[in-house]
């Protein structure tokens, strides 16, 4: 992608993540809770669970807040409340945004999600009038600061545990997978006690879109307030030109 860093983005958003640490583990702790209710606490028998687990230690919520969250969660019925509900629209120059929320109140959720496209030069669209554009992958970023590795080695590595691709950027390695196998290929690299810097199933662009400069102040805008919502849980959206 052209003037566009998928590693360097993901860092500067982890730096963001940091600076609010707290305000991430409520959302992944909400996370946990619902993966629970619906499916269990065990991982290895829950996907959806074992997914989050590897999300949230990627965001570097401890271990035992992790297992806290699920054993709150195990006597705790409030996560029954809560629904994922994805919204999706256009931000400035027809960027195609994908909004993934978890609200006990969608009649709240939608208002807010609407307003944050209308405030950042975008709008609010129907349901699948961008999905289209996005497909459902696991990501996995390593830090070549924070890991001694030979390339070589790590690719294998990645490929051998069910990776789909592997890739080299200035800063880090980008590890693609599937939906099914990112767990398993996480835990193989924890396991090989490989440092991950960001890891998550993500809605990964197939088409992009750039903005021009003019629109640069309102989409970020749109997208602080969309991340900075307590319902949202990810924005993703198809700008190859834009620095996060």
């Amino acid at each position: 992608m052209s003037g566009h860093s998928k590693f360097a983005n993901i860092k500067h958003r982890k730096a963001k993540n940091d600076a609010q640490k707290g305000k991430i583990f409520t959302k992944l702790g909400r996370e946990i809770a619902v993966a629970v209710k619906s499916g269990g606490s065990d991982p290895n028998l829950n996907n959806r669970l074992k997914d989050i687990i590897a999300k949230a230690k990627s965001n570097n919520m401890p271990n035992d807040t992790i297992s806290r969250s699920i054993k709150k969660a195990e006597g705790d019925a409030e996560g029954l409340n809560y629904e994922y509900i994805n919204y999706e629209g256009y931000g400035p120059n027809g960027i195609a945004v994908v909004v993934e929320t978890l609200t006990d109140n969608k009649n709240r959720t939608a208002a807010n999600v609407r307003a944050a496209f209308s405030k950042g030069g975008g709008n609010m669209g129907t349901l699948g009038c961008v999905s289209f554009m996005f497909e459902e992958k696991g990501e996995i970023f390593i830090d070549k600061e924070d890991n001694d590795l030979d390339e070589d080695d790590l690719m294998m590595l990645a490929l051998e545990a069910g990776a789909d691709d592997f890739s080299s950027e200035f800063e880090g390695y980008v590890i693609t997978t599937s939906k099914e196998a990112f767990s398993d290929v996480y835990k193989s690299l924890e396991d090989n006690n490989i440092k991950i810097a960001n890891g998550q199933v993500a809605m990964i662009p197939t088409t992009y879109a750039q903005i021009s400069p003019e629109n640069i102040k309102g989409f970020t805008k749109m997208l602080d307030l969309l991340e900075n919502d307590d319902d949202v849980q990810n924005v993703y959206h198809n700008c190859n030109n834009f620095d996060e």
